[in-house]
């Protein structure tokens, strides 16, 4: 039976059980997609480089496997889109820089492999700020993103096109890369979810680049982005399948034993400002969560955010410093130029015993949280302490990027811990999006999404929207 609503407006987990009972087909549903890109792509820049043959090819592919008998996997002519910094065979890995637009990568990454054998249709590829390296989406070759919902506010990075992409309804599931906020934050900016999966979940590596130092190893994960909790988790297993060629991929089953359904709400983690509507929003997450049946207690604190952010910014600084500060001067992006220079006053150089010393004491601080999550197996603290920012705002001054960092404490304080980590939209303010996240343990990151749901289902999901 053909759905009512426009193919482009299904969710991934509907539009698969569609193509797999051959109601509509990939071809069909990938045409729809391709569609709705041309049409609301130009208002927003999200997609910067598209390729409808080949998806209209990996389309085909999926309906004759279909025709056969053959499983073409749990995403069946999904169409979805991928961020420019991770390896997709016969593309450019711009990363958003001038310097790299003619680095086309021989291979897939493992995330594109797995999304491939996912049975996913690739329409995309998302825009990122230059280097990946700010909560806002502009730089000097793919041009700027906007947000669908609102342009006057950032649609968030550095996964800002994935995040704008999925909300515009360019593809049911997009692909963003997280090291200290960059699926959680453009989830939360665009008024969609975002989950920022335990390191090790989602096999991750570019054979176009070097080996990551040993921070970003540590830090940085790739993770789905989606207009519903359920196509969240269809995307994560998706992604989440072996790959050998990325040592730190851990073989945890994605659902684990029952744990209580217990959470700690708190509010504005070591005193941090948080605005009344961010405050709100998380009052609001924690009845929901009541209303289906959880356990919520207030907890003045959680573990400490402010140290491991802190350590965070000195062991990723402490190695960009040995060589990305040379390619940030090539490629001489005006934002780069300002947020790194800004990002290096606040972090001042370690030497070689302060960056072992860090190492060191992550496991201290990773103890703590394991400890806290044992009593708490989620905890529900904002995404950040404002409301999305004035786009661009950040590159304005030092004293405005130093107000950002502050409000995105909860963004920058879990990496270093390789904690998993979910932003659940939970409305609007006028239009500007507003949401909360929630922490939990190692590798339960399906404890995070039912209680993902329970907020979800206490408010209106979101819905693919017109850009504004």
């Amino acid at each position: 039976m053909t759905p009512a609503a426009p193919l482009w407006s299904l969710n991934a987990t509907a539009l698969a059980s569609h193509i797999r009972a051959r109601g509509i087909s990939a071809m069909e549903a990938t045409r729809a997609a391709l569609v709705r890109l041309a049409a609301v792509n130009p208002r927003i820049n999200a997609v910067i480089a598209e390729f409808p043959e080949a998806a209209l090819a990996a389309a085909a592919a999926v309906d004759a496997a279909l025709a056969q008998g053959i499983d073409p996997g749990p995403l069946a002519g999904v169409p979805v889109t991928v961020k420019v910094n991770i390896d997709q065979k016969g593309h450019a890995t711009t990363n958003g820089l001038r310097i790299q637009q003619d680095l086309v990568a021989e291979q897939d990454s493992p995330v594109v492999a797995n999304l491939r054998r996912a049975g996913a249709v690739i329409i995309g590829r998302t825009n990122t700020p230059a280097f990946s390296l700010r909560w806002f989406t502009r730089n000097s070759l793919h041009g700027h993103t906007r947000n669908p919902r609102d342009p006057s506010i950032t649609p968030g990075g550095s996964s800002g096109g994935a995040a704008a992409a999925v909300t515009a309804g360019i593809g049911a599931i997009a692909h963003g890369t997280d090291i200290g906020g960059s699926i959680r934050y453009p989830a939360y900016a665009c008024g969609v979810h975002g989950l920022r999966p335990t390191i090790g979940r989602i096999a991750a590596w570019n054979p176009s680049g070097p080996e990551r130092a040993i921070g970003a190893q540590l830090m940085a994960v790739s993770g789905p982005i989606a207009r519903t909790i359920g196509d969240l988790r269809l995307g994560l297993a998706a992604m989440a399948q072996p790959d050998a060629r990325d040592p730190w991929w851990t073989p945890a089953p994605l659902v684990g034993p029952p744990l209580p359904r217990r959470a700690a709400l708190c509010v504005a983690p070591e005193g941090m400002p948080v605005q009344p509507a961010v405050a709100e929003a998380l009052r609001d997450a924690a009845r929901r969560l009541e209303r289906a049946g959880w356990v919520v207690e207030e907890v003045e604190n959680t573990p400490p955010l402010a140290e491991p952010a802190r350590l965070q910014a000195l062991l990723w600084l402490a190695e960009t410093r040995r060589g990305l500060n040379a390619a940030i001067a090539r490629e001489n992006d005006p934002d780069a130029n300002a947020v790194y220079s800004y990002m290096e006053r606040l972090c001042p150089e370690p030497d070689l015993f302060t960056f072992q010393d860090a190492l060191t004491r992550r496991a201290t601080l990773l103890r703590e949280w394991t400890l806290f999550l044992e009593r708490f197996p989620v905890v529900l603290m904002p995404a950040s302490g404002e409301l999305p920012f004035r786009d661009n705002s950040d590159a304005e001054s030092f004293e405005a990027f130093g107000r950002i960092m502050a409000a995105q404490l909860p963004q920058v304080g879990l990496p270093l811990l390789g904690l998993p980590g979910l932003t659940v939209s939970t409305g609007l303010v006028g239009t500007v999006p507003v949401g909360v996240q929630l922490v939990g343990p190692r590798y339960r990151e399906d404890v995070l999404l039912v209680a993902g749901e329970a907020i979800e289902a206490g408010g209106t999901p979101p819905a693919p929207i017109d850009p504004a």
